[in-house]
């Protein structure tokens, strides 16, 4: 029996090696990449660079117009998340706590949109935001916001099912209002959802490119992934120039990166929590 358990531990832990391997893999074949010349990118694709150098980062920032492309990202990133977090709190709170039909009706709502695919409805919706004269940055967010919320409320329930209810029954004795149960009693305790809720919605806002593109396009208030997208410099006419398509990438994805290595803890505790306490 020892043996078998030793034998179960060791293939466990040989899947998870290679799990791991062919997930760094890719930022590894991106970072070193992104310190090369064409010629030496060609040649030893995932070796080490000869030579560090930061012209090409410098030169790839440049290009994609990296200070605005990042800060119309953070901007469009923070309000949609924000937005999400708020709205999908609120649902939630709300529905965990009525056991009625209705809700659970309206629970099922939220889950089943999830099924519906962003392709089929993308066009009627730029056009339905067209026409209210929301084909803008501001009507992204709101965008943004509509899709981000049920998954985002079947999170928040799911935590808020295993909050006793005798907590906010106290807290309304002592003269709490409805804002300051949610404010005081509800999010400290909804953090590890929280943490979750905002950091899947923030990765994949960060890294969208249809609705934007479809929404904002090609003017001056381009995301970092349209900027990738627009970049002439980018789209070589005899090939693809490797030298600044490696390192204007990595500059995309490695904020979203930095920030996700800092919060995994919560982020897996989110999860978890969200999908078993209920």
């Amino acid at each position: 029996m020892a043996g078998k358990a030793k034998l179960k531990q060791g293939l466990m832990m040989f899947i998870l090696i290679i799990i791991g391997i062919s997930t760094v893999f890719p930022i590894y074949f991106l970072f070193v990449n992104s310190f090369k010349n064409q010629q030496e990118i060609v040649a030893s694709p995932i070796n080490l660079p000869r030579n560090w150098d930061l012209s090409y980062i410098k030169n790839a920032a440049a290009q994609i117009n990296l200070v605005g492309s990042l800060i119309q990202t953070i901007l469009i990133t923070a309000l949609a998340v924000t937005l999400i977090v708020v709205i999908s709190s609120f649902t939630a709170w709300a529905i965990a706590r009525r056991d009625s039909k209705a809700a659970n009706i309206i629970f099922l709502m939220f889950t089943s949109a999830m099924l519906i695919p962003f392709q089929s409805l993308m066009y009627p919706l730029v056009s339905f935001m067209d026409g209210l004269g929301l084909k803008n940055t501001f009507g992204l967010i709101l965008m943004y916001g509509g899709f981000g919320l049920s998954m985002s409320v079947l999170l928040y329930r799911g935590f808020i099912m295993s909050i006793p209810q005798s907590m906010e029954e106290a807290a309304m004795l002592d003269g709490a209002n409805i804002f300051q149960m949610y404010r005081y009693i509800l999010m400290p305790l909804l953090k590890p959802t929280t943490v979750t809720v905002i950091m899947t919605n923030a990765v994949w806002v960060w890294n969208d490119y249809l609705l934007p593109f479809l929404v904002v396009g090609n003017n001056d208030r381009k995301t970092l992934t349209l900027s990738l997208y627009y970049a002439k410099s980018l789209s070589g006419q005899y090939g693809n120039p490797w030298e600044l398509i490696f390192p204007a990438v990595l500059l995309c994805v490695i904020p979203i990166i930095i920030i996700f290595i800092f919060l995994q803890k919560n982020i897996i505790e989110g999860i978890a929590a969200g999908a078993v306490k209920g």
